[in-house]
């Protein structure tokens, strides 16, 4: 699963990025970051779980880790995006308190920033508060 991503990820995000590994074998990771421009904001690039390790809670599991380190290094807020189409994502996404920025154009009634990554690239925009999360800073 890790050879889905360049290796700088686990080399430059190494202290907010993390690996879930089962008989030496990554099964899930979530790859994230402080914001250089925004030091108070963090930024989830990429979560990715084995198809048969779905439902175990992997995700919830690195996710709580990364609002774990994002809050003690500042961060007010978790910031991450993703395709309109990727229903169990947005299903997650909310299942995981995230909130979805409002827009004018909408599918099945999720909001969609059009043109967000670029033309024919439209997204979904998350933002999730981590002001209200009982974490040990």
């Amino acid at each position: 699963m890790a050879e889905m991503l360049p290796k700088l990820f686990f080399v430059h995000f190494r202290s907010t990025s993390f690996t879930a590994v089962v008989d030496g074998q990554v099964v899930a990771f979530l790859i994230g970051f402080v914001s250089q421009t925004y030091p108070d904001q963090a930024y989830v690039h990429f979560l990715g779980v084995h198809p048969a390790r779905r439902g175990e809670g992997l995700g919830r599991l690195l996710y709580e880790r990364f609002f774990a380190r994002a809050a003690s290094l500042g961060c007010r807020t978790v910031h991450c995006v993703t395709a309109p189409v990727n229903r169990n994502s947005i299903a997650f996404h909310r299942r995981m308190g995230f909130s979805l920025l409002e827009s004018d154009f909408k599918i099945d009634g999720v909001p969609v920033a059009v043109g967000y990554d670029g033309e024919a690239e439209d997204r979904v925009i998350f933002t999730k508060n981590l002001d209200t999360l009982d974490i040990v800073r």
